[in-house]
């Protein structure tokens, strides 16, 4: 089980992960942060970049934050 620390920018106008000083990711998403889109968009790229199905990706904390922490089984 892989644990990461997610920094999410909402309403950007490309997809984007970049690594921070901190060794966060900072996800740039397009989707707005509105009835939880943000949040699909940044399961499915997490789920394209690191290969696996969107079902194993879990938002562990950070719902209605821009700071998450989330689970990769």
């Amino acid at each position: 089980m892989k644990k990461l620390s997610i920094k999410v920018k909402p309403n950007a106008k490309q997809q984007e992960i970049k690594t921070g000083d901190n060794g966060e990711l900072i996800v740039r998403l397009q989707s707005p942060p509105v009835d939880g889109k943000a949040n699909t968009e940044l399961i499915k790229l997490l789920a394209k970049t690191y290969g696996v199905k969107k079902s194993q990706i879990r938002i562990k904390s950070g719902l209605t934050s821009k700071i998450k922490q989330v689970e990769i089984n």
